[in-house]
């Protein structure tokens, strides 16, 4: 049993560089990061919470960890997130998210950003941290993530996050701020496809596929070639019906020539009736799979649901938005600990709860708290 989380955790969170000094070395490093993700797994959202889980279960700890010194302080976990290096502790992160899963080929990736929005200090002029993670969508894993330069924005970091990922045959869906010609070539050149939304800050190639598809209707498609899908789901007093239309770019057209292997232009209609009100909402993207409206349809589709499955998870279930930790890296660190109490929370299927409760489960059940560490 005390070596069973070494084969989950350990192994790959053992070669962080631990940044203490050796006289002040009471606690083993991976016996803090373990409570901590144990920790925050079982609802704690503190350095407090971390020794205070600690310290309530410290009889079961000692049968998976060693202990030489009992539970770290609340302070030695603040002091320990602040210092350690979070490149160094994503790398592990990256490193233990592909041992464990085996990405279905073609699974679509969705990356979208999202900001911790009380991680900034308005007295030491620090703004709020905006990080791009990389969700994929079927598996229902965090693959990684970046933070955003406070001097730069996504466009700069999704580069950085593609490459560190392995994402040969995947589909990676992006927002209209990610459809950009250098982030599709880093795509395709590493061996995925993309479907890029579309807005105005592609002026012209936006205004030029909101009028192929607006003379397209006119007509009904008349000669033109295209495919189309109709989805209608129905649930908890909603109807939502998408349509969606896909065509080949016309030969000849410039704008499309420039991106690499641009295939297909897609237009999403979704109707939403919700208690007698109606709204419409026009999405527009490009895309390097085949004119399938089917697959285009759903790669849409599904991008959105990092909203609800991670970014709203992160908030409801685990409070993101409302923690006030920022001291040095403490914060990037902490998201990474969040990303991994995510991830296992979400591989343990045999509890058919919401995370939330999964997280009540954990702290009540200690053979949960291991299946869910081990799983």
């Amino acid at each position: 049993m005390k070596l069973k989380p070494r084969t989950r955790i350990a192994e790959h969170f053992d070669l962080v560089e631990d940044p203490r000094v050796e006289r002040t070395k009471r606690h083993k490093l991976i016996d803090i990061l373990t409570i901590a993700i144990l920790a925050v797994i079982c609802g704690a959202d503190s350095w407090v919470g971390m020794e205070t889980f600690g310290r309530a279960k410290v009889k079961w700890l000692k049968r998976i960890l060693e202990l030489p010194n009992g539970i770290p302080a609340h302070d030695t976990f603040a002091r320990v997130f602040a210092a350690l290096n979070p490149e160094q502790f994503q790398q592990c992160f990256l490193n233990w998210v592909r041992s464990r899963s085996q990405l279905s080929q073609a699974q679509v990736i969705a990356i979208d950003g999202k900001t911790l929005r009380q991680s900034c200090h308005p007295m030491d002029g620090k703004r709020a941290i905006h990080r791009v993670s990389a969700w994929a969508t079927a598996n229902r894993l965090v693959l990684g993530q970046r933070q955003v330069d406070e001097k730069s924005n996504e466009i700069t970091a999704i580069p950085q996050l593609l490459k560190a990922l392995e994402i040969e045959g995947s589909i990676i869906t992006i927002d209209a701020m990610g459809c950009q010609r250098a982030i599709a070539q880093e795509i395709v050149e590493r061996g995925a496809d993309y479907v890029l939304a579309l807005k105005g800050n592609q002026g012209r190639l936006f205004e030029a596929v909101q009028q192929i598809f607006a003379q397209s209707q006119k007509t009904q498609f008349a000669g033109m070639e295209h495919d189309y899908q109709q989805t209608i789901d129905i649930g908890h007093g909603r109807v939502e019906t998408r349509r969606c239309w896909t065509m080949r770019p016309v030969e000849g057209w410039v704008e499309a020539e420039q991106w690499v292997k641009l295939t297909s232009i897609a237009m999403v209609e979704a109707e939403r009736r919700i208690n007698g009100k109606v709204s419409l909402e026009t999405r527009y993207s490009i895309s390097s799979l085949e004119s399938h409206a089917g697959r285009l349809n759903e790669a849409v589709r599904t991008h959105w649901g990092i909203e609800n499955s991670l970014h709203r998870v992160l908030d409801v279930a685990f409070q993101e938005d409302n923690c006030r930790i920022r001291k040095d890296h403490a914060p990037k660190n902490l998201a990474i600990v969040r990303h991994i109490a995510l991830n296992l929370l979400n591989q343990e299927t045999t509890a058919k709860v919401g995370v939330k409760n999964k997280r009540l489960r954990a702290g009540w059940d200690e053979d949960y708290l291991l299946k869910v560490l081990l799983e």
